[in-house]
């Protein structure tokens, strides 16, 4: 069953969302391995990129919106060295999926906050144009 979210039809909103979902999947997998500070690891990064992500929807500013997406890239990037950790503990097919999955939430986020920038700048250079 695939939960309907609001926000549904923001790509980077749903991809993290299923990636949490996925994550949360997986977590039993370590913990039956009995590696469960690797499994809380994960979980608290891998879940934090979705929950950044949403927060950032309803940032009060494009600095604070571009921060909130630094901070989903920092746990992406933590969730990535987690889930190669796991990888050598576990061999699940289920990581490199998840590891797949991440690489293009990174490469989204990436864009995300290099666009925003872009964008801030761009209205700086006009704003002095215009004076």
């Amino acid at each position: 069953m695939t939960t309907k979210i609001p926000l549904q039809d923001n790509i980077i909103v749903e991809k993290t969302f299923q990636f949490s979902v996925k994550i949360l999947k997986f977590s039993p997998t370590l913990q039956d391995l009995k590696q469960f500070v690797l499994a809380n690891q994960l979980l608290r990064s891998g879940m934090s990129i979705g929950a950044n992500t949403r927060e950032a929807q309803n940032a009060e500013s494009k600095a604070d919106f571009i921060h909130k997406f630094k901070i989903a890239a920092k746990e992406a990037d933590e969730t990535e060295y987690w889930l190669l950790l796991a990888n050598e503990i576990a061999k699940d097919r289920l990581i490199q999926q998840l590891l797949d999955d991440l690489k293009i939430i990174q490469k989204i986020i990436t864009k995300i906050i290099a666009t925003t920038k872009n964008q801030v700048a761009n209205k700086q250079v006009n704003k002095s144009i215009n004076l």
